[in-house]
């Protein structure tokens, strides 16, 4: 398979590899992508693999909670410029239907679309279309997610690049501290910044677990100082390695970027030690806005050269 230059930028991007090694990864690998990453990490030359595709699509993710019920809504809602995802008229319509979601628990977008929009007469759907004629960008609501229960705390990042829901279980005795608000707001700033792989160790797979430590076998395999050890040796000393993998794609067991003499869940427990009480990290979800979608690249000279004619 063939491979072009703009591969090899796109394969740098992904692994932060100099160009010459990320030429030879790709040959080596027939210009298969994935494959070509995992011949950078076998030579010890790519940390880890970045997977996610050009982020470009605009609109804006956003979190919420309601004061009232509690419920956590964390929502990503598509436009096609970074200027009407800061359009008033816009904005208003991604935090309604945050509100919506939140009250009526729709199954999925396409029930929430169908659902009635606030009083005004109209459904979701027909009050979007409404948004597109005047706004004049092509909007749509791409995923949601809500959370129930618990005490809920949300982040919003740039004002829409990121938006993060964290969900606590917290002790009777301590609910409503401010407290535990800065601890729930404190876990979501660490996921919207290091967006880890993982919440624990414990929802680590094993065919995730098999792969690392094959990694991290061929990268010793291709060391001169380790390549003559027996492979059950290799082995062994991958093996206890996997401690480094928790604290670099798992939240829990990662430094806690305010302290890093402690991970995150040891913040987590010396904070409700403090206070008293219990909380327990439950569940979290963090939208990047336009995450894995491809957006549409205009050559601006050619659409200029086309009027002219």
């Amino acid at each position: 398979m063939a491979f072009s230059a703009a591969d090899v930028k796109n394969l740098r991007e992904m692994t932060g590899v100099g160009m010459m090694d990320c030429k030879k990864a790709l040959a080596a690998s027939d210009g298969d992508m994935d494959k070509a990453v995992e011949w950078l990490r076998e030579k010890g030359l790519a940390a880890a693999q970045k997977k996610a595709g050009r982020i470009a699509a605009e609109g804006m993710a956003y979190a919420w909670v309601c004061e009232q019920c509690g419920v956590g809504v964390c929502i990503e809602v598509n436009a096609e410029s970074d200027f009407v995802a800061k359009n008033e008229l816009f904005v208003n319509y991604v935090k309604d239907v945050a509100k919506i979601v939140a009250a009526e628990n729709p199954a999925d977008v396409d029930a929430l679309m169908a659902l009635p929009y606030l009083d005004s007469g109209k459904t979701v759907q027909e009050m979007q279309n409404e948004k597109v004629l005047v706004i004049g960008e092509n909007i749509h609501v791409r995923r949601f997610q809500r959370f129930e229960g618990g005490v809920s705390v949300p982040y919003v990042h740039m004002g829409g690049k990121i938006g993060v829901i964290v969900k606590l279980d917290v002790s009777d005795n301590i609910k409503g501290d401010a407290k535990v608000t800065e601890v729930g707001k404190d876990v979501a700033m660490q996921i919207a910044a290091l967006n880890p792989r993982f919440w624990d160790k414990s929802l680590v797979t094993q065919a995730v677990l098999d792969e690392e430590k094959k990694v991290l076998v061929a990268q010793m395999d291709n060391d001169p100082k380790m390549a003559a050890k027996p492979q059950e040796v290799k082995e062994k000393i991958a093996a206890g390695k996997m401690n480094k993998f928790y604290a670099e794609n798992c939240l829990l067991q990662q430094e806690f970027v305010k302290d890093n003499s402690v991970t995150v869940e040891q913040y987590i427990a010396a904070a409700a030690k403090a206070l008293g009480g219990t909380i327990q990290f439950v569940d979290a979800v963090r939208f990047e806005k336009g995450e894995g979608i491809e957006k549409r690249q205009d050559d601006l000279a050619a659409e200029v050269a086309k009027m002219i004619k």
